[in-house]
C-alpha cells in the first residue's frame, strides 16, 4: 500500500508509480486515438460527409454508465473497506489475546509455544489470502518444523487448531480455570470470524455477468463515439474520445485493484506492515 499525504496536491497531480492507471490504459488510448484519427480522416477526407451528427445519444448512454462505474467502484471499495476491518479485528483480538494468555498463564514454556503459534497463524492468513502460504516465512520452534504443514490443505485451520489444542491441554492441567477458558476461546473464534470475512471476500468477485456487460458497454460506446463526434468536432475528436477512453476505463481498473484487498499491488492492504504490527504487539506483550 502507498503511503502519501493527501493534502499534497501538487506531488499527487505530477506522480506516477507502477499501478498508474495511464500507463496501462496507453496502449488502449493509442488504439483508441487511431481508430478515432481514421474515422474523421474517412468522414471529411475520403467521403466528404456534411450531414449533422447528433452526441445527444452519446450524452444519455454516458450518464447510465457514468451511473454503472459508480456502483461497480463503491462496491470494489466496500470490499477493501470490510478486509480492513477484518485485519483491524485481527490486530485488536490479538492484543486481547496475549494480554490474557500473560495474566492467565505461568508455564513460561507453554506461554512461549502459544507466541509461536500465534506468530505462525498471522503470517499463513497473510499468505493464504494471498497465493499460498510460504513455508520459509513460518517460524521453526523447537522441534516442530513448518515443514509438517506442507501437507496441510488449509494451514491457518491447522494452527488454529492446535491453538485450541495447547489452550484445552492447559486448562486439562489446571493451569486455566473454566471462566478463563471461555474467554480465551471468544478471542480465538474471533479469529476464524475475521478469516472467513476475508475468504468471503477473496472467494467472491464481482458477478461475472455484471463485469462482462460493463466491459462491452464501455467497448461499444467508445467504439461508436468517433462516429457521432466526427462531424462536430473534426479532428479534436482524436483528443477528446481519447480522455473519455482513459477516464472511463481508468475508473474500471482501479475497482478491479481494490475489490480484491490482500496482494501486492500499490492500493491493496498493508497486510504485511498489519502482521508484522501483530509480531511486534505479541513479543512486547507475551516475551
Amino acid at each position: 500500500m502507498v503511503i502519501y499525504n493527501p493534502k499534497d496536491w501538487w506531488k499527487l497531480i505530477f506522480s506516477f508509480h507502477k499501478s498508474d492507471t495511464f500507463r496501462i490504459t496507453l496502449p488502449g488510448i493509442v488504439g483508441i486515438a487511431v481508430y478515432t484519427a481514421i474515422i474523421v480522416y474517412s468522414e471529411v477526407e475520403i467521403f466528404h460527409l456534411s450531414f449533422k451528427n447528433t452526441t445527444n445519444i452519446h450524452a444519455l448512454v454516458g450518464f447510465a454508465l457514468s451511473m454503472l462505474l459508480v456502483f461497480r467502484t463503491n462496491s470494489a471499495y466496500d470490499r477493501w473497506w470490510e478486509g480492513r476491518k477484518a485485519w483491524g479485528g485481527f490486530v485488536n483480538s490479538s492484543r486481547n489475546f496475549a494480554f490474557k494468555i500473560s495474566a492467565y498463564l505461568k508455564n513460561d514454556e507453554q506461554k512461549q509455544y502459544i507466541h509461536f503459534l500465534l506468530q505462525n497463524y498471522f503470517i499463513a492468513v497473510k499468505e493464504h489470502l494471498r497465493d499460498g502460504v510460504q513455508f520459509d516465512e513460518l517460524i521453526a520452534h523447537g522441534q516442530y518444523q513448518p515443514e509438517v504443514l506442507i501437507h496441510e490443505g488449509h494451514v491457518p485451520n491447522h494452527i488454529m487448531h492446535m491453538l485450541f489444542k495447547a489452550i484445552h491441554a492447559s486448562h486439562q492441567k489446571g493451569e486455566l480455570t473454566d471462566h478463563q477458558l471461555l474467554l480465551l476461546n471468544s478471542e480465538l473464534q474471533s479469529f476464524t470470524d475475521n478469516l472467513g470475512v476475508c475468504e468471503r471476500i477473496k472467494k467472491t468477485p464481482i458477478p461475472y455477468s455484471y463485469n462482462l456487460f460493463l466491459k462491452k458497454m464501455i467497448f461499444i460506446y467508445i467504439a461508436s463515439m468517433p462516429f457521432g463526434f466526427a462531424m462536430d468536432f473534426g479532428y479534436w475528436s482524436v483528443l477528446i474520445i481519447a480522455f473519455i477512453f482513459y477516464v472511463f476505463a481508468s475508473i474500471e481498473l482501479l475497482a478491479e485493484e481494490i475489490e480484491d484487498p490482500f496482494g501486492n499491488d500499490a492500493n491493496d492492504l498493508p497486510t504485511n506492515d498489519l502482521t508484522q504490527g501483530i509480531r511486534n504487539n505479541l513479543k512486547q506483550i507475551l516475551s
